[in-house]
């Protein structure tokens, strides 16, 4: 399958994966910190295991970073 990720054209020989899966197979570094959107909607933490990937689909991980000067 083709999808997109962070801009990217990626394509997966599976047809359908898991938001978990989705972050294994891209090697996301602390995935429990990052944010998903698929196709523009944020996906729950509880559901990564539940949410499928599917041809076509837009996938962004996102990166929330605290800090700066007190």
């Amino acid at each position: 399958m083709k999808i997109q990720v962070n801009g990217q054209h990626k394509e997966l020989s599976e047809d359908a994966i898991s938001v978990v899966e989705l972050l294994k197979i891209c090697n996301v570094e602390m995935p429990d910190m990052v944010s998903v959107q698929l196709n523009g909607a944020f996906v729950d933490k509880e559901n990564y295991g539940t949410t499928v990937v599917k041809e076509s689909d837009e996938v962004d991980f996102l990166y929330f970073m605290g800090g700066g000067e007190g």
